[in-house]
């Protein structure tokens, strides 16, 4: 896939180069966090996929493992939904729509060739207005067919239990002892196989489904966590779509009180991309569900454009430092020292912090050393099914 920022240099023009520069780490943040997401670790045999920025507002996505067009295609739709999303520049809430070239490389093909075919798709869609996706064979016909059967494959599969929840557990950082897990929705489709979040999302916003979705994992991960001892937390994902229900808040309520999960045991997770559809109209539902002990965590903090205001305004508990601010803490002094601050800001502010995408040892140490209370990774445990997770929490006991 080849990722035009449609007008993107009208960002440049608006907020100056250095807010072009924000907008570009912030749209490569997000095709990053997509790649791992829903392509993965590679298949054995198979190349790594690869993500890079070719140039200006151009990103590119590669895979080697089989995957069918049909597939590229709602993985695309995805990606362009994920790269839409509002992004704060200066106080404005900027929104670009991108072009997404796709191609299937031919053997013997040379990624130069692939590289030319590519950029002439891209070309066209940026120069056409209206279109935003397209193969650069032009052989591909799913189109609005394959969308629409998609739809109506989701609207099944919320009634055929094919939406999973998986558990990514979280550890104290200081003992190692197992604290609570994030729910995360999969959608085990019975043509295409497992489906992550973000394509499962796109797909329900197209259908007109996302609060049946959410509703859906929320039973399903509630349920779940029912049987953990306590103080075992479970931590949920919100989304803008939630918080528009007027009911929102009393409907989760409703959903842990009928699995018995005491709502002093949950945390909603936010991000504030949720927030600027309706600061206002999150800001009283958050305050509802904090009225009776749920706690709210601010996920991805420390990228984008962390507006702190939003630490003022909302009854937070816990900041969920993204795992690109953890990746190097171990290595590169500054990005400790960022580390640092965060820390020192949130302990002022009585919050807890949460570390993501910790793999290792040495960053597991700093971690520790600068005082973060909570971690998640794939060095202690990757997600995990219901029943596994209720065999760890068991143990925790």
């Amino acid at each position: 896939m080849l990722i035009g920022l449609n007008r993107f240099q009208a960002v440049n023009l608006a907020f100056g180069h250095g807010g072009g520069d924000r907008v570009l780490a912030e749209v490569a943040r997000r095709i990053a966090h997509f790649a791992a997401e829903e392509l993965g670790p590679a298949q054995a045999g198979d190349p790594a996929p690869l993500v890079a920025r070719v140039s200006g507002g151009e990103f590119l996505i590669a895979c080697g493992s089989p995957r069918s067009r049909e597939r590229w295609q709602v993985l695309a739709q995805a990606l362009g939904r994920s790269i839409a999303r509002p992004l704060a520049l200066g106080g404005d809430a900027v929104r670009l729509l991108p072009r997404i070239a796709l191609l299937r490389g031919q053997a013997h093909e040379d990624g130069g060739a692939l590289l030319d075919r590519l950029d002439q798709a891209l070309a066209q869609l940026l120069r056409s207005g209206a279109r935003r996706l397209a193969w650069a064979d032009g052989s591909h016909r799913a189109g609005r067919r394959s969308a629409a059967r998609l739809e109506a494959d989701l609207i099944g599969a919320l009634h055929r239990d094919e939406i999973a929840v998986l558990y990514q557990p979280q550890f104290r950082v200081a003992d190692g002892a197992l604290a609570g897990a994030e729910a995360l929705a999969r959608w085990e489709h019975p043509g295409l196989g497992r489906i992550g979040a973000e394509t499962l999302f796109a797909v329900a916003e197209r259908a007109d489904q996302m609060a049946p979705l959410s509703q859906a994992i929320a039973t399903t991960a509630l349920a779940g966590a029912s049987a953990w001892p306590a103080p075992l937390r479970l931590s949920l994902n919100v989304t803008a779509e939630d918080f528009a229900l007027p009911d929102f808040a009393q409907g989760l309520l409703a959903r842990a009180d009928a699995a018995g999960f005491a709502p002093e045991r949950l945390t909603i997770e936010i991000t504030e991309q949720t927030l600027i559809a309706d600061f206002e109209g999150c800001a009283a539902a958050l305050r509802t569900l904090a009225a009776q002990g749920v706690a709210v965590a601010l996920d991805d903090f420390g990228t984008g454009f962390s507006n702190f205001r939003t630490l003022k305004a909302l009854p937070l508990d816990t900041l969920k430092l993204d795992q690109s601010l953890v990746r190097d803490v171990a290595r590169d002094h500054r990005d400790r020292a960022i580390l640092a601050a965060m820390v020192a800001m949130a302990r002022a502010l009585s919050l807890t912090v949460v570390a993501e995408g910790v793999e290792n040892a040495e960053q597991l140490e700093v971690l520790a050393q600068e005082g973060v209370t909570l971690f998640q990774g794939f060095l202690r445990a990757g997600p995990l099914d219901s029943a596994a997770m209720a065999r760890m929490a068991a143990g925790a006991r």
